[in-house]
């Protein structure tokens, strides 16, 4: 049937635009990916009989045509059995509107408040320069304020005073007030600037996609239209509340996704899924190419030019300061005599598979298209958790309370934010990596007031060489001492760095003697750091001692150079 479309367009080229059809078409369904979205439309046009095409109209630059997809249903219709058959999808580029579409309300107030905060900063230079000149009227003495420039009687000088101050004190409020005026007409012009939708510039591209169709005769259609858009993404933010207080430690986990997007058309009471799946990402995994290794051949110069040093790399940019602590919402509780019931908490249905994991979020949503963000929750659940304190004490003399838990959602906790509270109190934001069904995760919940910790280099003596030759060390012991002031027993982990070395010159040994057995002598893949974890009675305390000795030969200097974390 699709030949039959073909040769029909290829032997009278001018039906496709005489035949052609507007589909009229909604968005009514949105998969959210972490880099990018697919988007389906529903649409109904009526055909023609014989061969025409169905053109959707008007839809963003950033459609991706090779994910194109198009499925469509006849609606069978007195004698009619509803059938037509679809032929090639032809995606055209099409320039936008020559003028953009504004909103004369929003355009019309944003003019009121641009007038307005010009007229409040006239204001506030006409203030200023009011106080400038009280300011300068008090510096002159009350010996030149009197007529023709005589001093002033002594009994005048407290009115003169009470006057200044008071026209002091006016001249403040009125500057205040106003500015407090401005900065809130610069926030609603930055709120209602945020909310103006995209006009474009004129005449920016837009994309239809033409449909080839066949029908015996005419027929009530149906289409279901899907394309992948970029400018979309999701991104999961969490949420844990450590109680403590109960009769076993619990965390509550609140996994959220915030949603935004700017591919160019606005998403309306769209049903929504997240999915785990990175449509844009490669598909498989990269070639690996041979390595040959061959004697070094060091290059042979002809002339000896000075050498320009290179500029350093720039450094990357450091992430962006966390966001702003989120201040915790605390209900003022109502003094009635009936019982409050907290409200249901709406979550999305979990259909997890193998290689990825769909949320599909209750209801219908609206994301805007100015890239504003939509938050949803996802998923909540509670779950025992395990107390332990953990400590530096050669960086920070404090211990920090740590909870732990065993996930075992069927979805993976994707790498994110989390907003950490620890019995009603909001302690900070923490950081999750990525943490598949099943794995342990251990979160940081501030700090532990209840333990002491102190720590203190107890000896160090370095010998200095007399002879050539003579090997050169330096000896260093530490204590560090953990002090309990718990009600209950506490589970305390310290943490301690021993220097290592890849150079057979160079030797680090542990003095037995001196140094309480670590329980772990490397703790995971991090060399050099040792952990000392034990249990820890009401008002007990732990003496640690570490002692090791460096040697190398006396002719070298040795540099301590502190190696970056794995994964980081």
């Amino acid at each position: 049937m699709r030949s039959h479309i073909a040769a029909a367009l290829f032997l009278a080229p001018g039906l496709a635009v005489a035949a052609e059809t507007e589909l009229s078409s909604r968005i009514d369904r949105v998969t959210v990916f972490p880099d990018g979205a697919v988007v389906t439309r529903l649409g109904k046009a009526d055909l023609l009989q014989g061969v025409s095409q169905i053109v959707l109209r008007g839809l963003p630059a950033t459609i991706d045509p090779a994910s194109i997809r198009v499925e469509g249903k006849g609606l069978a219709q007195g004698l009619g059995d509803g059938a037509f058959s679809v032929g090639a999808v032809d995606v055209r580029i099409t320039p936008g509107d020559a003028k953009p579409v504004l909103d004369t309300v929003m355009e019309e107030k944003l003019k009121t408040l641009r007038d307005e905060k010009e007229k409040l900063s006239g204001q506030i230079g006409a203030i200023e320069a009011k106080r400038a000149t009280i300011e300068r009227f008090a510096q002159v003495g009350p010996d030149k304020l009197g007529p023709d420039g005589k001093a002033l009687p002594v009994g005048d000088w407290p009115a003169v005073f009470e006057a200044i101050g008071t026209a002091l004190v006016k001249v403040q409020d009125e500057l205040r007030g106003t500015r407090n005026r401005l900065s809130d007409v610069e926030a609603e012009i930055a709120a209602l600037e945020r909310a103006r939708p995209p006009a474009g510039r004129p005449g920016a591209p837009k994309r239809d996609i033409a449909i080839a169709v066949e029908a015996p005769q005419p027929v009530a259609a149906e289409f279901t239209v899907t394309y992948r858009v970029t400018g979309a993404n999701w991104t999961p933010t969490y949420e844990a509340r450590l109680t403590t207080t109960g009769e076993k430690p619990e965390i509550a986990l609140t996994r959220r996704a915030e949603i935004r997007q700017r591919s160019g058309e606005a998403w309306d009471d769209v049903a929504l899924t997240l999915s785990t799946t990175r449509s844009a990402g490669g598909t498989r995994a990269p070639e690996l190419t041979p390595m040959q290794v061959a004697f070094f051949e060091p290059p042979v110069v002809y002339e000896s030019r000075p050498r320009v040093s290179a500029a350093p790399a720039p450094m990357a940019g450091r992430a962006k300061a966390e966001a702003e602590a989120m201040a915790d919402a605390l209900a003022k509780q109502s003094q009635r005599a009936v019982t409050a019931k907290p409200a249901d908490i709406q979550v999305a249905t979990i259909e997890a598979g193998a290689y990825q994991a769909n949320f599909q979020v209750p209801g219908r949503a609206s994301i805007p298209q100015d890239g504003t963000s939509k938050t949803v929750t996802l998923t909540q659940r509670k779950t025992e958790a395990t107390l332990a304190a953990r400590t530096v004490p050669e960086l920070e003399q404090k211990a920090y309370l740590e909870a732990g838990f065993v996930h075992d959602e069927e979805a993976p906790l994707l790498a994110g934010r989390v907003a950490l509270h620890r019995d009603g109190t909001y302690v900070g934001m923490g950081q999750f990596n990525l943490v598949a069904p099943g794995d342990k995760v251990e979160l940081g919940f501030g700090a532990d007031d209840r333990i002491k910790v102190s720590f203190a280099p107890v000896k160090r003596r370095e010998n200095d060489p007399s002879w050539l030759g003579q090997t050169r060390t330096d000896l260093r012991e530490f204590r560090t001492v953990v002090k309990s002031l718990h009600a209950k027993p506490v589970k305390v982990t310290v943490l301690e760095r021993i220097p290592f070395s890849e150079s057979s010159g160079i030797t680090v040994e542990t003095i037995a003697a001196q140094t309480t057995p670590p329980t772990e002598k490397q703790v995971g893949d991090r060399r050099g750091v040792a952990a000392w974890t034990f249990d820890l009675a009401p008002g007990a305390e732990k003496e640690i001692k570490l002692a090791y000795r460096i040697k190398w030969p006396g002719d070298r200097e040795l540099s301590y150079e502190e190696q970056p974390l794995p994964g980081k």
